[in-house]
């Protein structure tokens, strides 16, 4: 059984990867917020036990051993915050930090009696896909919020969720998974985004607007014109 520690690096760096960044000391540190000294002596152990590969200067990459953790340590995350939201009725801003005790001290069994009592679901409270058992990851639904033009519609299927003001912030301007929207507006020179939700308006800026996934609808097809030509009554 690997160590809550061992576990908790291993992730961070999947995440590092995901977002296309360099998997460095120094961010590898920022992200869990440790010193870079221990984090260079932990990037030896999990080389020397198979889990990734350093490249000196330039950062490490897991192992397809060190991704099968990584994406375990997702999916038993993403499961716990659902349940904590449907069943104790917790908030999205609040599930994080339980969910990151949580995930490494439940057993395999007790998580999939908790996927199978929730109905096997697809998705966590911030949109996110749930990795399956199998350790597949389903693609990401949606765009981010600040490449939609204006004129587009949709409706929000993923936000962010490592900073929980962030996501009181959005419930705040009763922004939530399933809000149907409209880009009204994009301020030029970096400036805000403006939305049309229902009778309202919303404005918000790039940088939590690159938190914001949404599901473009299609465009409507326009009306072809018959060319079938009337004939003349005899």
């Amino acid at each position: 059984m690997l160590s809550t520690s061992i576990e908790d690096y291993i992730k961070a760096i999947y995440g590092l990867e995901g977002e296309h960044r360099k998997a460095t000391t120094k961010r590898i540190a920022s992200s869990l917020d440790v010193k870079m000294a221990s984090v260079t002596g932990m990037i030896k152990h999990l080389a020397a036990e198979g889990y990734l590969r350093h490249t000196p200067y330039y950062g490490v990459h897991l192992t397809e051993k060190g991704r099968k953790i990584a994406v375990k340590m997702i999916r038993r995350h993403r499961i716990i915050e659902l349940f904590l939201c449907r069943t104790l009725s917790l908030t999205w801003d609040e599930v994080d930090a339980d969910a990151e005790v949580l995930e490494h001290a439940v057993s395999d069994r007790l998580i999939e009696r908790i996927n199978e009592y929730l109905g096997n679901p697809e998705f966590d409270p911030h949109g996110a896909p749930i990795p399956t058992r199998d350790g597949s990851v389903p693609p990401r639904r949606g765009k981010p919020l600040d490449e939609l033009s204006e004129g587009d519609r949709g409706h929000i299927v993923e936000v962010a969720d490592d900073d929980p003001e962030f996501l009181r912030y959005l419930t705040k301007l009763r922004l939530k998974i399933g809000t149907a929207i409209r880009l009204r507006e994009r301020a030029p020179f970096n400036g805000p985004i403006t939305l049309q939700v229902g009778s309202r308006r919303v404005a918000l800026g790039r940088e939590a607007s690159a938190q914001i996934r949404v599901g473009v609808d299609p465009e409507p097809k326009s009306k072809t014109r018959s060319t079938t030509r009337k004939r003349s009554p005899r």
